[in-house]
């Protein structure tokens, strides 16, 4: 089984990599794809940078930097995976990333948006995602003491 694991490198995705080492432990047999998604440079960036390439390398950067606590842990428990760092909107990036590995389930932490902020996005990026995603998507809560 692959199981694609998007992390950000907040407690959160700390939280939701344990909980994936957590499932190996009790039997199951997987890989991962360890995934962060960039958000796509703006126009002003764009139009502003000496180089566009700067600044796509300089996202990649900050996922692979993102991304070390996880990779780190999943080293540690020598556990089989795969990193990949893309620009675009989350949802829509993870089903792309899906796709792309072969993916049977992804496994995401879930964040509670208030009221105003989920009209405002559209919904969560969990939500879009279990709404869209062609595999089970498990979804991670926030540990009793967080409070994000």
């Amino acid at each position: 089984m692959k199981i694609l694991l998007p992390v950000d490198g907040t407690e959160l995705s700390l939280h939701e990599t344990r909980f994936a080492l957590q499932l190996l432990r009790e039997g199951l047999k997987a890989s991962f794809v360890l995934a962060n998604v960039q958000e796509p440079a703006s126009f002003y960036e764009m139009v502003t940078a000496d180089s566009p390439e700067l600044i796509e390398g300089a996202a990649m950067e900050a996922g692979e930097d993102l991304m070390e606590p996880s990779a780190r842990l999943l080293r540690e428990a020598a556990v089989p995976f795969e990193t990949a760092v893309v620009q675009g909107d989350p949802a829509q990036s993870m089903l792309e990333l899906i796709e792309e590995h072969r993916c049977d389930m992804v496994v995401m932490g879930s964040r509670a948006l208030g009221p105003v902020r989920r009209w405002l996005e559209g919904g969560s990026t969990s939500q879009r995602l279990v709404q869209s995603s062609p595999v089970p998507v498990l979804l991670v809560t926030p540990p009793a003491s967080d409070e994000t």
